[in-house]
């Protein structure tokens, strides 16, 4: 009988993966390097992505609820229609990241902890 843990994926290369519509909860991916990664439609609820390389991932819709992407590089990437709910994004630097369509901001941050993220625009939440 096979354990139904999570393995521990802290620091794995996943660059450019193809993760569209799976199911990462809860899972470590502390410092995994995810950059150019699809996380379209994800489910990434409750997962550890602290200082994990996202630059250039692509997030359109996925669910990262409680997430912590504290330290995470988050540059350049797609982030149309991600929920960001009470995730701590602390030092995450977001800069250049897609955010907007139309001058409207699609990303849902509702109770999100953005302390000295680097903003889309390069400034600085304080």
């Amino acid at each position: 009988h096979r354990s139904r843990q999570s393995p521990d994926l802290s620091g794995s290369d996943m660059s450019g993966a193809n993760l569209r519509e799976k199911d990462c909860g809860g899972r470590n991916l502390s410092e995994a390097n995810l950059s150019g990664a699809d996380l379209s439609d994800a489910f990434v609820h409750k997962v550890n992505l602290n200082r994990a390389n996202l630059s250039k991932a692509k997030l359109f819709r996925a669910n990262l609820l409680q997430a912590d992407l504290s330290h995470a590089n988050l540059r350049e990437a797609d982030l149309i229609g991600a929920d960001f709910s009470g995730a701590d994004l602390s030092g995450a630097d977001l800069s250049g990241a897609k955010v907007a369509v139309g001058g409207r901001t699609m990303v849902k941050l509702t109770g999100a902890i953005l302390t000295g993220a680097i903003m889309p625009d390069g400034s600085i939440h304080d």
